[in-house]
């Protein structure tokens, strides 16, 4: 698996937050009926029971949240993508369709509340370490261009950073040519739900994408890697 940490300047901020880590083998295709019968009955879940401050409240987001906060970053302004993508189910709007493993991670997102960076893993060059965004920082956030992401945290290969909770970055984005999948849960209430989110994935993975070599980690900011 790729190898990857939490940093020290992250940990300093939350000592007790979890990253949960996949990595697999995967068929990606442009849609995917049954995956998107999925998502239209969660998506009818979610508008019936939530509202825009109750997806707020939700323990995940909340955790969320309070880590941008935390690290100094408005996150009213910068939203967790969880909470975005909620939301715009709430105001009555549908979800993006871009491709299956692109839907697949936001599927799994709002199930669990979790912010969830979807990678192609081929083009994550060396180990990756979790810190916070620098003033300066280059970063294009896909479909939203320069993203200013000081105080925000990041995920960070060798060449520069790729994935934060409000938006990954378009050089390690998923298309139809990916075949090598990571996926990096931010779980900044701890690993609790982590074992669960990974069988729930899992299941979506096999059904849709075809995966194979599926192999899980759990990071926690204050212990030893957990292999799942």
């Amino acid at each position: 698996m790729i190898n990857v940490s939490i940093g020290p300047e992250l940990k300093a901020v939350n000592p007790t937050m979890a990253l949960g880590v996949m990595e697999c083998k995967v068929l990606n295709t442009s849609y995917n009926e049954g995956l998107w019968s999925e998502i239209d009955a969660l998506t009818a879940e979610i508008r019936r029971t939530l509202t825009p401050d109750a997806i707020k409240e939700q323990p995940q987001i909340a955790a969320t949240r309070r880590m941008y906060s935390d690290c100094g970053k408005d996150p009213s302004r910068y939203r967790p993508s969880a909470e975005a993508l909620m939301r715009r189910l709430v105001k009555g709007n549908n979800l993006y369709q871009i491709n299956t493993m692109v839907d697949l991670v936001n599927l799994v997102s709002m199930r669990f509340g979790y912010s969830i960076g979807g990678f192609d893993a081929d083009k994550v060059v060396g180990n990756v370490v979790a810190g916070i965004g620098r003033e300066g920082e280059p970063y294009n956030g896909i479909g939203r261009g320069p993203l200013n992401i000081a105080c925000l945290p990041v995920l960070r290969d060798s060449v520069s950073g790729f994935g934060t909770p409000t938006s990954d970055e378009e050089r390690t984005a998923m298309s139809l040519e990916t075949s090598h999948f990571l996926m990096v849960v931010n779980a900044y209430d701890g690993p609790a739900l982590l074992p669960e989110l990974f069988d729930y994935t899992r299941q979506l993975l096999e059904k849709y994408a075809e995966a194979k070599e599926i192999e899980t980690k759990i990071v926690i900011s204050n212990e030893c890697d957990v292999e799942t």
